[in-house]
């Protein structure tokens, strides 16, 4: 068998030579050193590379031939590199350990350039040639994927936790909501009265009448959407019903657009005549078309055209519903991530309404999808839904 190992002549330079039939200890060494699963690699105090095992040349992509005798700082990034040569010096002079027997986190460089995290941790041997250290290595990549999921999995972990915590506040808040307001209600239709009988008397102005009926009609208003509220955060079992598609936009439109989120953008509505009724969770499906006019909102809202377009139309047994905007659309390297949960670019939110939309449209034996536009054109977003199990027609 025939070997290049380094080898230290006394007083002088380390080289490598050809050593023929190795004895059973340097056999031993040979084999400890290919088989090591980190790294090792041993320097002079010069800082030049004098053996550079099997595992190390996985790690950084350098051949042990290429890197004997050079300098360590080839495995360094630029910052540890230029500084290197004067650690070692100050050690040498001082004797102050600053990574010598010690491990710590630190950074290689492999060959093609890349940077990643490894853990060193360096002894020290006097040999009559002078100073040499060990270096054993540890490649920590897959380590930190792992804490980075983890770290992932917990910031999750506190995202479901709000979101079931908003869930139980929302249905509370609307319970609370609807007491006082009944009691409103009560309370300005036994005025209303009062006032029609003082009316029809001559007493009162018939105005005020109509002030007083127009109140109530928004108090029933706002209890209503309460209601739909409540409805919208419940934890319960999808209840199928047939349901007017027309009816249920409108009503989607009406609870997003409350306040001021939809003020100056034109909501164009583009329905089929004579569309079927949906055998769907309505309050389910309501979500789905809450949370895309919502996002198209925000996607038009820094535009000079702000617009959002509601299609709906029969296509091959199945009704789609057409959402389009007139944003900028959506880099085609996000459209695979859109629909996963906790996927979002946006500065609030949490990234799971896509996600859910999708899920509740796939249970009712639907789909949705996009179609990412760009290039002047923005985004429209399908809703999918079978009409196998929905009347022929619209009941009137």
């Amino acid at each position: 068998m025939v070997r290049d190992v380094p080898v230290w002549v006394s007083r002088g330079e380390p080289s490598l030579v050809s050593v023929q039939s190795p004895t059973v200890s340097e056999a031993r060494l040979f084999s400890v050193l290919d088989t090591a699963v980190d790294g090792i690699v041993v320097i002079d105090e010069r800082g030049r590379i004098l053996l550079f095992n099997k595992a190390c040349e996985d790690l950084f992509g350098h051949a042990s031939a290429d890197v004997v005798g050079h300098g360590i700082s080839i495995l360094m990034p630029p910052e540890y590199a230029e500084h290197h040569g004067a650690w070692v010096s100050n050690y040498l002079h001082t004797g102050e350990k600053r990574i010598i027997g010690i491990g710590r986190e630190v950074r290689g460089l492999h060959a093609d350039g890349t940077v990643f995290p490894i853990e060193l941790s360096v002894g020290e041997c006097r040999t009559p040639d002078g100073r040499q250290f060990i270096g054993i290595i540890r490649d920590l990549r897959s380590r930190k994927a792992v804490e980075q999921r983890l770290n992932q999995l917990q910031a999750q972990l506190v995202q479901m936790a709000r979101v079931n915590a908003m869930d139980e506040m929302g249905a509370a808040i609307a319970h609370e909501l609807n007491q006082p307001l009944t009691a409103v209600m009560l309370y300005l239709q036994a005025l209303r009265r009062k006032l029609e009988s003082g009316v029809h008397e001559g007493a009162l102005d018939a105005s005020l009448v109509e002030v007083v009926s127009k109140t109530v009609r928004e108090a029933e208003r706002a209890g209503s959407i309460i209601q739909k509220m409540r409805h919208f955060v419940e934890k319960r079992e999808p209840d199928r019903q047939p349901v007017d598609v027309s009816h249920l936009i409108d009503e989607a439109l009406e609870l997003t657009l409350l306040g001021h989120d939809g003020a100056g953008i034109e909501v164009v509505r583009d329905l089929d005549a004579d569309l079927p009724l949906l055998d769907v969770d309505p309050v389910q499906i309501q979500q789905i078309l809450i949370n895309l006019i919502r996002n198209g909102i925000e996607a038009v809202r820094s535009r000079d055209e702000r617009w959002i377009r509601i299609a709906a139309r029969r296509d091959d047994g199945r009704l789609l519903i057409e959402i389009e905007d007139s944003g900028p659309g959506i880099p085609k390297d996000k459209v695979r991530e859109l629909f996963k949960a906790f996927a979002t670019s946006k500065k609030t939110g949490l990234g799971l309404g896509l996600a859910i939309s999708r899920s509740i449209a796939q249970n009712h034996g639907g789909d949705l999808l996009v179609e990412p536009g760009g290039s002047g054109r923005g985004a429209t977003f399908v809703l999918s839904l079978p009409l196998e199990t929905a009347p022929a027609t619209r009941a009137e």
